[in-house]
């Protein structure tokens, strides 16, 4: 079957669709909400306070797109939940939830404390685990929907001072596969995509050091940090018909890190 103009673009519309962005106010949550609002969804924004939507609200806006906004703390488990259905309210329904938004408190194992644990364990696990049941109890009786985890590379690769935040990241794949075996029959899509190292406001100050720079670089097959709308792509071939087949799995989006790489320095590469 040969496939016309129109039914490609339609592979990858979101017209008529209502999408949840947590974490929107980020470098990549701002990016995937303004992708899936360009796709023709109308998004809900939610961050932990309103101030930090509302630029990206207003673009959104001015490129024609609808947008409402939506503080909540995910550490709090109420709130979290109260996600889907603030959403469903103020915009009628809700198709598609991206559980993006993270925290991370960089320790050595020896120096976390329970509350560390429990910090990030709530709000990179937790949250997504009971926000996606909402959701899901709403998507169903409208037919199905899609459910997309943001991951970390962290997932795949070890780094010391980030054990927790890794643990709760390994959570979130293997549940990835739990919630699209359950969730199948429901007509529930959900899949989950891995940045690797992505320049972002938040990881300037790792870019910025020359060592820490050249080790993340050195370890990247392309050679450079991902941008944020390197990874939206992914994530809206997941929200889209286009991945009607698609559900339980994770795509990772690195520049090649897990796939190995050389132990020759650039310039003898470049020789080669």
């Amino acid at each position: 079957m040969t496939a016309d103009r129109n039914t490609l673009q339609s592979f990858f519309s979101l017209e008529g669709k209502v999408a949840l962005v947590t974490g929107a106010a980020g470098g990549i949550g701002r990016v995937l909400a303004s992708t899936l609002a360009g796709a023709g969804a109308a998004v809900a924004l939610h961050d932990l306070s309103l101030d930090p939507l509302k630029e990206v609200a207003a673009e959104i806006e001015r490129a024609g797109g609808k947008t409402t906004c939506l503080a909540a703390d995910l550490g709090n488990l109420g709130e979290a939940q109260a996600l889907a259905r603030r959403t469903r309210d103020a915009l009628g329904r809700l198709d598609i939830l991206i559980n993006c938004a993270a925290t991370n408190r960089r320790k050595p194992i020896r120096e976390v404390t329970e509350d560390d644990w429990d910090k990030i364990m709530a709000v990179d696990l937790k949250s997504i685990y009971f926000l996606s049941q909402a959701a899901h109890a709403i998507m169903k009786p409208q037919g199905g929907g899609r459910i997309v985890h943001i991951g970390s590379i962290n997932v795949f690769f070890a780094l010391g001072s980030v054990s927790v935040y890794g643990a709760a990241k390994g959570g979130v794949v293997q549940l990835t596969k739990v919630m699209g075996v359950e969730w199948a029959k429901d007509g529930v899509l959900v899949n989950a995509v891995v940045p690797g190292f992505v320049a972002t406001p938040l990881s300037k100050a790792l870019w910025d050091q020359p060592f820490k720079a050249e080790w993340m670089r050195s370890r990247i097959a392309l050679r450079r940090p991902a941008r944020p709308d390197e990874i939206a792509g992914p994530v809206l071939f997941l929200c889209a018909p286009a991945s009607s087949y698609v559900t339980g799995t994770t795509i990772v989006v690195d520049g090649g890190v897990i796939a190995g790489g050389w132990w020759e320095p650039d310039d003898v590469l470049a020789k080669l």
